[in-house]
């Protein structure tokens, strides 16, 4: 290691400890720990120009331990992606660029949220996935124009989650080759030493896994690390986990100690450390030599990307069409889908789980980079896209992806495949499984991605497998996300919508499905779109009473309606398929929904009755399930709930009589 590379090593370092130290808050080990091997990467192999951090070539690099966030925001200074030392400096505080977890959309040069461990790991699998998908269909001899690595860094904590066991099974599954992962082996976590609770060869799991495995004794000796990536490079048939033994706090006087994982050293340690590494400079001070080194460093991800847009000019050349799609496939360039009004056509009563199929395939055909699966229910959730091929390690033209019953992970893995560029994603499983991909979705939502999740069987009307399988509180619990949109149509139209606004590119969106056939209902403008509308109105100018419903539950409120008449009872039906798009339209429009001067309002929903109050009111009514479902055949289990139309008929005449 020559002077200047032991100098640039150091200077990570020491900007992560001084910004931890000042905003006294943070994880000064990791940054300690894996300086020397983040350097090496970033340095000699991972492909990227910071002059243009969103180069579609670069390889993608994902800091799955992202509580050393400083390491990223060191390495970003350093290498000149435009984050001054001003934000160095307000590491952690209000309105700065450098968070407490690395985010998405927020910093620049970072490709993902992460924080909550393993969901880096996972995402980085989707971005390998992603790179195979691109190179198989743009790839020409001479041209390869989609050709870069993924690069990871996980800790112990990732290394002890679940899902990133379920990621590295489908990696090794698929042969994702241009995946590679760094361990940084250190042997503490918060607690203390691993050993407490994780004894497992993780380097022998992976191999289990079909992973191939090296091991660098030493994660400060950068040329057993260069040696390493370059070895890992060599391998074209299975992802690579090179463990590294690092240590935590390394140079600090609390080196290998939990002391060090997860707060400031203090002045005395830092001073301490300096004097380890021999640096002599003040805090946040950094020779020029040293970011003269980061520039001529950043220099070569320049001509990389030179090189890459004079091999794209002469593809243009020789591939015009391709190109072409191409260009589209990165912008996402999709066409007004409104205007495909085949995709709004039904005609007899049908699950929305079928209609949600049938409006996927007619999608599959006017979108050609849309690429999904499910988690072993494809058959289930209809989520095949039947004139395609599935995607495999033999087949990288697939778009049917096979998750295997991985939930978490597939969640983590798909919001990676869009994260990398080129792709509409979507994944799919029962709504009662939304339950293990919740901190995926949640990601999503906080990175504004729009990642579709396909939820069958959303209700009761799953029938005899019992309270289990029927979903309850998932409603509630994922309307409760902010800026993630959950629709649950009622019929084909409205399953159509949920699909077209989905793919509008703004945040996440669940769509809710029934197992059960559903009627279509006459539709005689959009306003569908509008999260809420009047499906059927009444004969007075002031209705009696508005029933509010949404899927399943919507022809409940219709047949009610018809009972309610022979009372002379003329009321309102107003279908809500989502909540959180009806919110954001005009307070006219609401107002000419849910007139304010109906007191008598009435939700009704196979589901937990919270959140419905802010539309019914407090002199309203909601009609609904606040406690677990139970195992019967589903119109038996509507009837024990009350929810069929006579029980909500003789409800709303109730509520109709006290509101006298």
């Amino acid at each position: 290691m020559t002077n200047i590379q032991l100098q640039a090593i150091n200077a990570i370092r020491m900007l992560s400890i001084e910004a931890i130290e000042k905003a006294n808050s943070g994880h000064p080990g990791l940054p300690l720990g894996t300086a020397a091997l983040a350097y090496k990467l970033w340095a000699d192999h991972l492909v990227h120009n910071p002059k243009n951090p969103n180069f579609m070539n670069r390889d993608r690099f994902v800091l799955s331990a992202g509580h050393g966030s400083m390491l990223v925001y060191s390495l970003l200074h350093l290498f000149g992606y435009g984050l001054p030392i001003s934000e160095i400096k307000n590491f952690r505080q209000y309105g700065s660029k450098t968070p407490g977890h690395p985010e998405f959309g927020h910093t620049v040069g970072v490709e993902t949220t992460t924080g909550p461990l393993g969901q880096g790991y996972a995402n980085a699998v989707g971005m390998a996935i992603a790179e195979t998908v691109l190179a198989a269909n743009f790839n020409k001899e001479g041209y390869p124009i989609v050709n870069h690595y993924t690069y990871a860094i996980a800790g112990d904590g990732c290394m002890m989650e679940g899902i990133t066991n379920e990621a590295a099974s489908l990696a090794g599954t698929l042969q994702l080759s241009k995946l590679i992962v760094f361990y940084d082996d250190n042997e503490i976590s918060i607690e203390g030493d691993t050993d407490i609770a994780f004894r497992e060869d993780v380097g022998l799991r992976h191999k289990a896994l079909g992973w191939n495995v090296i091991y660098v004794k030493d994660g400060n000796d950068i040329r057993e690390i260069g040696k390493a990536i370059q070895k890992a490079k060599l391998e074209t048939q299975k992802p690579t986990l090179i463990v590294c033994k690092t240590t935590i706090g390394y140079g600090s006087p609390l080196q290998g100690e939990e002391a060090c994982h997860g707060a400031p050293l203090g002045r005395s340690n830092i001073e301490a450390t300096k004097t380890f590494f021999g640096w002599e400079y003040p805090p946040f001070e950094v020779p020029k030599t040293v970011y003269n080194h980061y520039k001529k460093l950043a220099k070569k991800g320049e001509e990389a990307e030179n090189k890459w847009n004079d091999l794209f000019a002469n593809y243009q050349k020789a591939y015009p069409e391709l190109a072409v799609e191409f260009t589209k496939w990165m912008k996402n360039d999709l066409p007004n889908l409104k205007e495909y009004r085949d995709l709004f056509k039904f005609d007899k009563p049908d699950a929305t789980r079928n209609t949600g199929g049938t409006v996927l395939n007619k999608l599959a055909e006017i979108i050609p980079n849309l690429i999904g699966g499910s988690a072993d229910l494809a058959p289930s959730n209809k989520s095949n896209m039947k004139k395609r091929s599935d995607y495999s390690a033999i087949n990288r033209l697939g778009t049917n992806m096979h998750f295997g019953v991985r939930e978490h992970a597939m969640a983590a893995v798909t919001n990676g495949m869009y994260l990398h560029g080129g792709l509409n994603v979507y994944c799919a499983t029962f709504f009662i499984f939304s339950d293990y991909m919740k901190n995926a979705i949640r990601l999503s939502a906080i990175m504004d991605i729009p990642v579709t999740y396909i939820l069958t069987h959303d209700s009761i009307g799953v029938g005899e497998d019992g309270p289990t399988h029927q979903p309850i509180e998932q409603l509630t619990g994922l309307r409760s996300v902010p800026n993630l949109k959950v629709w649950r149509p009622a019929d084909g139209v409205e399953t159509a919508a949920a699909y077209v606004d989905a793919l509008k590119g703004h945040g996440p969106t669940c769509i809710a499905l029934t197992r059960q056939n559903l009627p279509q209902y006459n539709h005689n403008n959009e306003d569908y779109f509008k999260g809420g509308y009047i499906l059927s109105d009444s004969e007075k100018i002031v209705p009696d009473a508005i029933l509010i419903a949404t899927g399943s539950e919507v022809e409940i409120a219709m047949n009610a309606k018809k009972d309610l008449k022979e009372s002379q009872i003329d009321v309102r039906v107003v279908s809500m398929p989502c909540l959180e798009i009806f919110d954001i339209q005009s307070d006219d429009y609401k107002e000419s929904v849910l007139p304010k001067a109906v007191k008598n309002r009435i939700s009704i929903e196979a589901g937990s009755t919270m959140g419905w109050y802010k539309y019914v009111g407090l002199e309203g009514l909601t009609i609904g399930i606040d406690s677990f479902g139970l195992s019967a055949p589903s119109p038996k289990i509507f009837e024990h709930f009350g929810l069929t139309p006579r029980a909500v008929a003789l409800k709303v005449e109730a509520l109709i009589n006290k509101n006298l």
